[in-house]
């Protein structure tokens, strides 16, 4: 779900300024998975850039805030996520946590780093929402540990349907500053990439997992 549309526009124009965002439809990028894609991101990069920095963490504040109200624990998704995470708790005064893919080998072989108290209301912030399997991995763990997960938000969601399919099934309510298809559009408006570019750039996201551009 999109918090608002004028803000998705803005979020999106952010990440193509800095290249946070990339897109290719001539020579894609390959992910871990193994998939090709004509996207790339990578919101650390935001962290950066002081200005665009503080504006979109204001977004997400704005966003928690009109959502979900106070007084929470906000918990950042390692690692991506970690950077906003903060900025946001300190913005809103509020407890910080974050999860980690697993748990540790070695020392006190923490998952969840930070205090949480046991049935602790708890907001998750993700830097980049994907298939949603690594997002709702810590929200599995975070109920493991007693807490009452309320939602989750994120700076951008590549909208694909596993994910959807995902959140459903988990009964996350999710909700992005911006997304793949208004990213689509500002990148179109701003010479980005071409017009005769967009068919190829949404057929991806029909079919990630084969998607060939030749």
């Amino acid at each position: 779900m999109i918090y608002d549309q004028q803000i998705a526009k803005e979020t999106a124009r952010d990440l193509l300024q800095v290249n946070a965002i990339k897109l290719n439809t001539k020579n894609p990028f390959l992910w871990a998975s193994g998939w090709k894609s004509p996207i790339y991101c990578d919101n650390r990069i935001v962290l950066s850039f002081p200005k665009i920095r503080n504006h979109l963490c204001n977004k997400l504040v704005d966003q928690a805030r009109s959502i979900y109200g106070e007084k929470y624990v906000i918990a950042a998704v390692a690692t991506g996520a970690i950077g906003f995470g903060i900025l946001v708790a300190n913005a809103m005064k509020s407890p910080f946590v974050y999860v980690r893919p697993e748990p540790k080998t070695h020392g006190r072989k923490n998952q969840i780093e930070g205090q949480l108290e046991n049935k602790a209301k708890v907001l998750v912030v993700e830097d980049l929402i994907s298939t949603g399997k690594s997002s709702l991995d810590a929200v599995k763990a975070l109920k493991k540990a007693g807490a009452e997960v309320l939602g989750m938000i994120a700076l951008f969601n590549y909208n694909l349907e596993i994910a959807s399919q995902n959140f459903a099934s988990s009964a996350i309510q999710l909700s992005t500053l911006s997304d793949y298809d208004i990213l689509i559009s500002e990148a179109v408006n701003s010479n980005y990439v071409k017009k005769e570019e967009i068919e190829l750039l949404k057929s991806w996201r029909s079919n990630p997992s084969k998607w060939n551009p030749n």
